[in-house]
């Protein structure tokens, strides 16, 4: 759908989305009694996307997990000076 004003053409249709067409439930099967949802392969897509995983993300979770195992073992040593800095930050500012 898109809208004119004035003669000229607003944005047309994002995503090549169809009304009815992409998201289908079928009804209840009567021989097995279980419920069927069908998505759009729109939907598949974004949920591929957010299911990827960035490179910093890995990174991030070995670094957490290594903490956690330090923590665990009780090797863990916080650098006392970063989290005064930002406890004294968030006092003063509020964040």
């Amino acid at each position: 759908m898109s809208v004119e004003f004035f003669g000229v053409g607003g944005p047309g249709q994002i995503g090549n989305l169809k009304k009815a067409e992409n998201a289908q439930v079928d009804k209840t099967d009567k021989a097995t009694g279980a419920d069927k949802v069908q998505f759009s392969s729109v939907l598949q897509d974004v949920h591929k996307a957010q299911a990827a995983t960035r490179p910093d993300d890995i990174e991030r979770n070995e670094r957490i997990q290594e903490i956690k195992q330090q923590i665990a073992d009780g090797s863990y040593e916080p650098d006392l000076k970063k989290v005064s800095a930002s406890l004294l930050q968030f006092l003063v500012e509020g964040r």
